[in-house]
């Protein structure tokens, strides 16, 4: 399946409308345009019978939504780098939403160093 256009949803504003960011990293404030009448008056079962036809609910709904935890993304705290100039100058010619690759780099560096550190962990404790 094609996607058309994906949108990461930011915050939800006061007066009906949120912010959401595009794939260009560009953000946009979205009026809600759900007519909330309309959903509220659908049974569960017309609502299941809905997402079963849709293609993109292939799968997940026979997963148990009861064990799921949601998890906000986390706080971006404001610093300043030093960086080599040839490493910036690479993510800067990605286009917008640098600072989120140079993150995401460092989120997968962080999580491959603690899977590492729990892999010898398990290990002395296996052999000690």
């Amino acid at each position: 399946m094609e996607r058309e256009h994906i949108v990461t949803f930011i915050a939800e504003l006061d007066d009906n409308s949120y912010i959401v960011e595009h794939e260009d990293g560009r953000l946009e404030r979205v009026k809600d345009r759900t007519d909330w009448t309309h959903v509220d008056a659908l049974s569960d079962e017309e609502i299941e019978q809905a997402a079963r036809s849709d293609p993109d609910w292939d799968g997940l709904l026979d997963i148990d939504w009861s064990q799921v935890e949601i998890t906000r993304p986390a706080r971006k705290q404001p610093i300043s780098i030093r960086l080599d100039e040839d490493v910036l100058d690479f993510f800067k010619r990605g286009g917008t939403g640098y600072q989120k690759r140079i993150n995401a780099v460092l989120r997968s560096y962080m999580s491959a160093s603690k899977q590492r550190a729990k892999t010898k962990s398990t290990e002395r404790r296996r052999s000690g």
